[in-house]
């Protein structure tokens, strides 16, 4: 058996730093979206489209940074993406032109997209991946219950511009506590030669299909939940609200994944996890009440922060490269995108966001047998010490 190592509690909690300032964008587009909706009177598909650009080039520069993951440098990919995102926040907040705003989420999207391979690269070197993510996601959820109260009031105080300006401040707070993120790579670079993935091919496809339903499936309604409320009469403070009390009851969450997760059964807890999560989805589509929205947005973060974790520690276990679970987080970004253009042609057109809620149950189902097997096996695999293959 391999021996027990602690982390040091500065590299957790600039992981923790680190995945705040890479979730910043898929978090906070609802608000954005709403504001640019009221104040220059947009349309979904084009908040569709805008939001899908930004996740699909958050998903390229992973799969770019995926095959040279081991030789990379967390610190240095954390700065560069910092950078980048504060540069394109600001850029966002001077402009009302619809292709210059599109532009700026292609920056942010890669900005983002190497702050998560820093964070999945950190996470691979500390004793426990699927721990150091939860715990990331701790932080990140406790610091997101407050901008889920600040941002929407920046908002009406501000206007959308006001909104850009505060998340370009976000990014720039957090990338100074992210700067005890592990320097260099965990292999020296070798000139002509890309590092080998640990995995072999029908694994890592299972991996990635089941990466691939839950986040398309559960996601597709994320950018515009914000809208979904405001159809049943739900302001955007209102809405700030049920959020930063579903981000708080993430952090409990994930802190008790992290607590337990060595101990956990994976296949029964994704089981639990993904079909709570389906669930939410189609609620929040379908209620007409306020509570029932709320309770049912609790349900949804703290299952989707649950199961993330859950799936990526599953690549790091099939894969010890890195590679896995980068392209896993590249997936992911890639389905979102896909999911928000799908949500808002189908808004636009049926007039309504039911029709998302209805695919993310679907697909959320379609994840657990695409996860089990592996699952599984991966378990077993903890359990003996080994890597499964």
């Amino acid at each position: 058996m391999a021996t027990t190592r602690r982390d040091p509690g500065r590299v957790l909690l600039a992981i923790g730093a680190a995945t705040a300032a890479a979730h910043i964008g898929n978090n906070f587009t609802t608000y954005l979206i709403g504001g640019l909706i009221d104040h220059y009177g947009f349309t979904p598909i084009q908040m569709g489209a805008w939001s899908m650009t930004e996740s699909l080039a958050y998903a390229a520069a992973m799969f770019l940074l995926a095959p040279r993951a081991a030789t990379l440098s967390p610190r240095t990919l954390g700065i560069a993406a910092g950078l980048l995102v504060i540069a394109a926040q600001v850029a966002a907040s001077a402009t009302a032109v619809y292709p210059l705003l599109v532009l700026t989420r292609v920056i942010t999207g890669v900005g983002f997209g190497i702050a998560n391979a820093a964070v999945n690269l950190a996470a691979g070197r500390t004793a426990s991946p699927a721990r150091a993510i939860s715990l990331g996601i701790t932080v990140q959820t406790a610091i997101y219950a407050a901008v889920n109260i600040g941002l929407p009031i920046v908002g009406q105080a501000r206007g959308v511009g006001g909104m850009f300006l505060a998340l370009a401040l976000l990014s720039a707070l957090l990338l100074i506590a992210s700067l005890a993120l592990p320097r260099g790579g965990a292999l020296k670079p070798e000139p002509g030669r890309v590092p080998r993935s640990t995995a072999s091919p029908p694994d890592q496809a299972r991996v990635l299909v089941a990466m691939a339903l839950f986040t398309f499936g559960s996601l597709a309604i994320w950018p515009f939940m914000e809208r979904a409320g405001h159809a049943i009469g739900i302001t955007a403070v209102e809405f700030g609200r049920f959020q930063s009390l579903a981000t708080l009851a993430s952090a409990f969450g994930s802190l008790l994944l992290a607590l337990v997760v060595a101990r956990l059964a994976r296949d029964i807890a994704l089981l639990v996890s993904l079909l709570t999560c389906g669930l939410c989805c189609w609620t929040l589509t379908h209620t007409e009440g306020s509570t029932i929205f709320a309770v049912a947005l609790v349900g949804y973060n703290v299952s989707w922060f649950m199961t993330y974790p859950l799936l990526l520690g599953i690549g790091f276990a099939v894969d010890q490269s890195g590679q896995l679970a980068v392209r896993c987080s590249a997936v992911w970004l890639l389905m979102m995108s896909l999911g928000s253009l799908t949500t808002g042609v189908l808004a636009q057109l049926l007039g309504g966001f039911a029709p998302a809620g209805g695919l993310g149950l679907a697909f959320c189902a379609a994840a657990i047998v695409a996860a089990w097997p592996i699952a599984r096996r991966a378990d077993r695999a903890i359990a003996g010490d080994l890597v499964p293959h």
